[in-house]
């Protein structure tokens, strides 16, 4: 059923025979298959599962009716997806996220989406708190144009860059050096979930991006993206203990979402009282040599390239570099105090 749109672009779209409505779990095949196309043409390789899509779209909070809306042609064909993401309290920083078909773009379905997306990014305003900013944000890889001049176009202003790291691995690692004090052992879930998250939430704190969420909730979502999204191998979760006390972490997947060969860090951290010491490196050698011995040829990473921490610093130290950059755009939705960490 045809969803009422009060945008008049989306009017334009249903007037040539296009579809717009929500999303449901009955689309996800067809869904993951023009996101696929569009993951080929911005990087070359596909990277979408129906598994791991599915448990996207069951995150808890967020409701498809409600956030999501679909573009699709006469035929059935799904030529335009857009989502808003505000599942975290506050919800200062809703994420819109979109894809429109390579062969369908110039059509002004991404403009559409967009301008739905920012008006539905506005409901999150009552529940931010008295006087907090509220800005809307969006990304992409930072050479694919299309989709950066729609962003640009709508009068987003690009505030941070990413990168994703990679190391080949021709030669053998060299082996972690533990500071004094320090033992590794792997996760043993789930009696270390909580302290996991506790200690991770703590390691990020000082983070671009980081909004303090209150302990229920974060964990509620946490506990979600990490187990049944993103589902890291738990012989490859390490912790750094000093004691009884979790001084980092590192945790990966088998494969990374565009290259079977390689090995994906999710997340690499350290709490500040160990910070110095070398041990975020020593995280990061343990498991490029984990990697290694598995045979897979290379490592890859995400990381904030303006990180605070140093990260980006020690991962050339650890032989990566720059295999792709993004770009984030920003659309102010409400004036106030910025309640994220710079």
């Amino acid at each position: 059923m045809e969803t009422k749109m009060t945008e008049p672009i989306f009017n334009k779209l249903a007037n040539a025979g296009y579809t717009i409505r929500p999303a449901n779990l009955d689309d996800i095949e067809g869904s993951v298959e023009m996101f696929n196309l569009c993951s080929k043409a911005m990087i070359g390789a596909p990277e979408f599962k129906v598994e791991r899509y599915t448990k996207e779209w069951q995150t808890p909070n967020f409701d498809l009716q409600r956030d999501t809306r679909l573009i699709i042609t006469p035929s059935g064909q799904i030529v335009g997806c857009i989502e808003v993401w505000d599942v975290l309290e506050p919800p200062v920083h809703p994420w819109i996220w979109g894809r429109v078909h390579p062969e369908w773009e110039g059509k002004g379905i991404g403009t559409a989406m967009m301008g739905w997306a920012l008006e539905r990014a506005r409901e999150a305003i009552p529940r931010a708190p008295e006087g907090a900013r509220v800005a809307a944000r969006a990304g992409t890889v930072n050479t694919y144009s299309p989709a950066k001049e729609l962003l640009q176009n709508l009068g987003m202003k690009t505030i941070r860059y990413g990168w994703d790291m990679l190391v080949d691995l021709n030669e053998e690692p060299r082996a972690p050096l533990w500071p004094d004090g320090i033992s590794v052992r792997n996760i043993q879930h789930p009696e270390d979930t909580e302290a996991v998250y506790r200690a991770e939430d703590e390691a990020f704190q000082d983070h671009w991006g980081y909004v303090e969420t209150p302990f229920e909730e974060g964990f509620k979502q946490w506990k979600h993206y990490v187990f049944e999204i993103r589902k890291p191998d738990p012989a490859l979760w390490f912790l750094a203990m000093d004691g009884d006390e979790i001084a980092g972490m590192v945790s990966c997947r088998a494969e990374s979402d565009d290259d079977p060969d390689k090995g994906w860090v999710s997340v690499l951290g350290v709490r500040r009282p160990w910070r110095r010491r070398g041990l975020g490196l020593a995280l990061l050698r343990q498991v490029i040599g984990e990697f290694y011995r598995r045979g897979k040829p290379r490592v890859g990473l995400g990381v904030d390239s303006n990180n605070l921490a140093g990260a980006t610093k020690l991962y050339e130290k650890a032989g990566m570099h720059v295999q792709r950059e993004y770009v984030t755009y920003e659309s102010e939705l409400r004036t106030g105090e910025e309640l994220q960490k710079e």
